[in-house]
């Protein structure tokens, strides 16, 4: 069974800073790629935001928490990490982590992802 397991959010208040981790079982991140994505209040989870990916050594951020937030990994923990800094109001949103089997290449489309984690909360407050 493929299980994908966030932790890490809370509540902090503007300019701090949270990682967020997301462990794999189930499935090896030799095999897939992983993608952290934000729900924000009011859209479904396949349409919420992607806001980085890693897959096959490849990482990115897309350009709304560009030099604020770090992905990174350790596939023989089976746990991918995303570092948040300089929090802000507006990052506000359940986070999910989900996984792409590597096959397929890198998206941004979470419709293309095959599992999703149950989603972790980060409340930043002003």
């Amino acid at each position: 069974e493929v299980q994908l397991v966030e932790s890490g959010g809370g509540l902090v208040q503007a300019g701090g800073s949270l990682r967020l981790s997301c462990a794999a079982s189930g499935v090896s991140l030799d095999d897939y790629g992983i993608g952290w994505f934000r729900q924000a209040p009011g859209k479904g989870r396949e349409g919420a935001e992607c806001i980085s990916i890693m897959i096959d050594g490849f990482t990115s951020v897309a350009d709304s928490v560009k030099g604020r937030f770090t992905i990174s990994g350790d596939n023989a923990e089976g746990t991918v990490y995303l570092e948040m800094s300089s929090l802000k109001p507006e990052d506000t949103a359940v986070y999910y982590c989900a996984a792409r089997w590597r096959g397929y290449g890198s998206s941004w489309d979470g419709y293309e992802y095959d599992y999703w984690g149950q989603g972790t909360q980060v409340t930043v407050s002003s």
